[in-house]
């Protein structure tokens, strides 16, 4: 017989939830192939067996928490299919317990702990507990004239014999007492567990908050230059690259040229020290039904615009099908947010650890901008906001960076043509 464990995951992975058993008990297995699927914190990981065998038992059921080296079920290399012993052991338990009840001679002493564990604190006398069971009445029910409360049995006869209207009093007390267990709401509520991937997130947001000097600076972008271009190219770039122009390629080539000349919005901190990164992963965050991901485009300042557009649609369809490796999701050096896609106006994002600085775009909205000559013009106009770590970014470059962004968008061929 051999255990079912957690392996080692990853070396920053050590706990997750069983989200699924992909095989039942009496399952037939091969060695290496996938039998549960754990949910971790960042992503969900598929455990394969060690060995070859017949699955015998499963300990650990679907939504528990689980740790690495934890055994979570049993597999018997010598068993054959459509057997399991953790079914055997569950029918001669179901079985024992039927022939307690036909004992009905073994005391009184095993009888009457069931009326003690229903009846609470009540102190009665064990021929009036026997009395009691045998008129099917509810000790705490009974009124008793004893100074001490101790219930006899001339009191469960009395309450048997007892008009209704005369015992109803003492049932609107145990009609309250589950208004001490009840929440704090008086109307319908519904509690769902938070996944671990949730938890996490939560987690991690607050840390953010109470371990970083965070500060939003604010933009406006006149996207007319952007949205034309992509008008005259869209056809042209689908049909030579096989995926659409959009405009997050856009904003990842500004957001690196950025970089470039405020290299502090692309570094972090560890202890007394700044790490000052030299490359250019950039985080692409993405909803999913399980809260937001942060996948990471690599080396984004070497690739084109059909190579980050490509990437994005590779990785945003993984995040929704729960396919993101750890890989995926390490090693960002900074992250854009797309709030306009649910038509944010205008939101300050939080930081993603350990990065410094995370750039958020919103809603592209139609508005009258007074234009240098002073003439009014109807402009689509996109609110853009930059959060950063204050501890090491001053005021004076977060403005710019963001104003850099602003001046390459808004001038977007050289982009197009560096890329």
């Amino acid at each position: 017989m051999q255990e079912i464990k957690i392996p080692e995951l990853a070396e920053s992975i050590t706990e997750g939830t069983i989200a699924e058993w992909l095989v039942k008990e009496g399952d037939k297995v091969e060695k290496g192939d996938a039998i549960v699927e754990l949910e971790t914190d960042k992503v969900n990981v598929e455990v394969n067996s060690e060995f070859t065998g017949v699955v015998t038992e499963i300990i650990s059921a679907e939504g528990e928490d689980v740790s690495v080296g934890d055994t979570i079920g049993k597999l018997d290399e010598n068993g054959e299919a459509g057997a399991s012993s953790g079914n055997e052991e569950s029918k001669k338990e179901e079985e024992a317990p039927k022939e307690e009840p036909k004992k009905e001679s073994a005391g009184e002493s095993k009888q009457e702990a069931a009326p003690e564990q229903n009846n609470g604190n009540v102190i009665a006398s064990p021929a009036a507990r026997k009395r009691a069971r045998e008129l099917g009445i509810d000790l705490s029910e009974v009124q008793t004239r004893d100074p001490l409360g101790r219930v006899r049995p001339e009191d469960v006869t009395a309450h048997n014999n007892a008009p209704k209207n005369e015992s109803a009093p003492s049932k609107p007390a145990k009609k309250e007492e589950p208004k001490s267990e009840k929440t704090e709401f008086d109307k319908p509520v519904e509690r769902v567990k938070m996944t671990r991937r949730r938890q996490t997130i939560a987690k991690n947001l607050v840390e953010v908050q109470h371990n970083t000097a965070m500060l939003t600076t604010f933009n406006e972008v006149d996207m007319t230059s952007v949205m034309e271009l992509r008008k005259q190219r869209k056809d042209k770039f689908l049909e030579k690259n096989g995926v659409k122009l959009g405009f997050m390629s856009f904003f990842a080539k500004a957001v690196v040229g950025a970089l470039k000349e405020f290299p502090l919005l692309n570094a972090e901190i560890q202890g007394n020290e700044l790490v000052i990164k030299k490359f250019y992963d950039i985080g692409i965050a993405v909803s999913t039904d399980d809260g937001l991901v942060v996948p990471v485009v690599r080396d984004a300042d070497r690739k084109d615009f059909a190579g980050i557009e490509q990437d994005i649609v590779d990785l945003g369809k993984k995040a929704r099908d729960n396919k993101l490796s750890l890989n995926d999701l390490q090693g960002g050096s900074f992250t854009i947010t797309n709030g306009g896609t649910f038509g944010s106006m205008m939101s300050t994002p939080i930081l993603n650890a350990p990065q410094v600085g995370i750039l958020g775009m919103h809603n592209i909205i139609k508005r009258p901008i007074a234009m240098p000559d002073d003439s009014i013009e109807v402009r689509p106009m996109m609110y853009i906001a930059l959060s950063y770590d204050h501890r090491i970014v001053d005021g004076k470059e977060a403005v710019q960076f963001l104003v850099r962004i602003k001046q390459m968008l808004e001038d977007p061929y050289d982009l197009l043509l560096e890329g």
